[in-house]
Order: structure tokens, then C-alpha cells, then sequence
């Protein structure tokens, strides 16, 4: 196996006024299932100053453990949640360049 995270990128427009609900949303499901799926490394929920969007950000060991993570029924139950608080797109990938600068 290796060391490289595939990186899953969801990116939720959310509905005017919605941003504090759906990213409550998002913390549990994340602290109550997403933590417990294998294959599962690390979430970042990032929210847009403006209200408008939030940006899951989430590193899995294969591209098949989030497959699963997609089709597990603890996940699905929560989708019709999020789709009532916001539309989603996202992607899935791998890193291709990583730089951290500490001024």
C-alpha cells in the first residue's frame, strides 16, 4: 500500500442562511461516522467567508475505501440531509504538488 492519500474534494453551494446548519451537519457526521470507516485519514471542513459555500476536504488511503464510505448506509442516510441544506459537486484525486512556507 501505498504512503499517498487520495484526496476526496466536496464542494457544497449552500442555500442563503443554511452555511452554520449544514456545517453542523457535517461535523457530526463526520465525528459519528466518517471517523469510524476504514480507509478513513483525516476531514477538513473549510467554510467561505461569504456564507455561500463550505469545501469538505478529506484524505482516504484508496479510492476504493471511499467508494465504500459512499455506499456505506450510515452515509446515505445523511445525503438527503445535505441536499436540503445545499448542491454538491466533487472530485476525486491524488496530490501532485504539496509546498508548506513558515515565514
Amino acid at each position: 500500500m501505498s504512503d499517498e492519500s487520495v484526496i476526496l474534494i466536496n464542494l457544497l453551494k449552500v442555500k442563503p442562511g443554511k452555511q452554520d446548519v449544514l456545517i453542523a451537519l457535517l461535523k457530526q457526521n463526520t465525528e459519528t461516522v466518517v471517523c469510524t470507516l476504514h480507509g478513513w485519514k483525516t476531514t477538513r471542513l473549510i467554510a467561505a467567508k461569504d456564507g455561500a459555500s463550505v469545501v469538505i476536504y478529506s484524505e482516504w488511503e484508496t479510492s476504493e475505501a471511499i467508494e465504500a464510505m459512499r455506499n456505506d448506509p450510515r452515509m446515505k442516510a445523511y445525503f438527503p440531509q445535505i441536499i436540503e441544506l445545499a448542491s454538491l459537486d466533487s472530485m476525486v484525486g491524488l496530490p501532485v504538488f504539496d509546498e508548506t512556507r513558515w515565514n
